[in-house]
């Protein structure tokens, strides 16, 4: 019995190392998914914003007259 006491402690120790390491690999990747989604946040910005003011470029140029 004593046996099965220790070898049941035991599990229970690696059992909550493990949930430990998963709990901080979970916030590891939130923390990266959060700054991969800024990111595209920004990107999205730059292309919107970005292109409308390419696209204006392109149509004055295309308007003007040539020398």
């Amino acid at each position: 019995m004593k046996g099965f006491r220790s070898w049941l402690a035991l599990k229970e120790r690696q059992l909550d190392a493990q949930s430990r390491e998963t709990a901080e690999k979970t916030a590891q990747y939130a923390a990266h998914t959060e700054r991969l989604e800024q990111r595209v946040r920004v990107l999205e910005r730059i292309v919107t914003d970005k292109g409308m003011d390419l696209s204006d470029e392109i149509e004055r140029l295309r308007d003007a007259p040539l020398n």
